[in-house]
């Protein structure tokens, strides 16, 4: 395959009480998960099928090892590593996803972000953010799921996030804001290996072609929504959020784990 060679199923999480094994019916890594007192579904094993799906290989992009390599175009995002253990993940792609190029480095971690509409997002589309105006607290609720990783440039925030969703249908896809989302299962486990100071790159469209012409283009592009988080948590997550982050425009991060105006 163009971009990867060697690919291989990841390997399951060790059994330990913050990830319980095995899980009948999901791919390995894409099971229920229990992190930090909230209780992650799998995985429908519908949304990883064929290449949706996180796969470690040897690297064949263009960029050095301890890199987060992103291809917003073929919709992976790579970490690349040493032999044949760089690791692939599918990501969801956002109009501020596709609006950001080249490099950048990785200055704010957070666990269970919370989040806030921009004024732009607030104006663009009202019915849809309107109703979140006042932000979301870190929660099954956050648009920006389980994690989140913010790109900095020059030691300015670019408002480019790498972030969780519990939308997993739009993996794979393209949405209409937003920036890079992974399931939940996958942001959990690249955020765990990279530290802070992590360099990014996030390819043009002329060099995915240039690299992974075989997938370029992949997906559908998904209206804005909003979801019911009782039906993907049960009725501890009653009230519908937008599944979708803060965009290049969007809030600086302020403090804790809140997004703020």
């Amino acid at each position: 395959m163009s971009g990867f060679a060697a690919l291989s199923a990841c390997a399951p999480a060790a059994p330990g009480p913050e990830q319980p094994s095995p899980f009948a019916g999901f791919l390995p890594g894409y099971g229920p998960i229990f992190d930090s007192g909230y209780a992650l579904p799998g995985i429908d094993p519908q949304y990883t099928q064929g290449v949706n799906r996180r796969i470690t290989g040897q690297y064949l992009g263009e960029q050095p090892i301890g890199t987060i390599d992103v291809d917003p175009y073929a919709k992976f995002l790579y970490f690349v590593r040493e032999g044949a253990n760089s690791v692939r993940y599918p990501v969801g792609v956002g109009r501020a996803g596709l609006a950001f190029a080249g490099n950048g480095t990785i200055q704010l971690k957070r666990k269970w972000p919370g989040w806030t509409p921009t004024q732009n997002m607030l104006r663009r589309e009202p019915e849809v953010y309107g109703p979140f105006a006042r932000g979301i607290p870190g929660g099954l609720r956050s648009p920006l799921g389980a994690r989140a990783l913010y790109l900095f440039r020059g030691g300015r925030d670019t408002y480019f996030r790498i972030h969780g969703t519990s939308d997993v249908e739009s993996i794979g896809n393209s949405g209409s804001a937003g920036c890079i989302r992974m399931f939940n299962q996958d942001i959990i486990d690249l955020y765990d290996m990279v530290p802070i100071g992590t360099r990014v790159h996030v390819r043009t469209e002329a060099e995915s072609l240039r690299v992974d012409p075989e997938n370029f283009g992949r997906g559908v592009d998904l209206p804005s929504r909003t979801v019911d988080p009782e039906l993907i948590y049960g009725p501890n997550a009653n009230t519908q959020a937008p599944v979708f982050d803060d965009p290049r425009d969007g809030a600086p991060v302020t403090g804790g784990d809140f997004v703020t105006l």
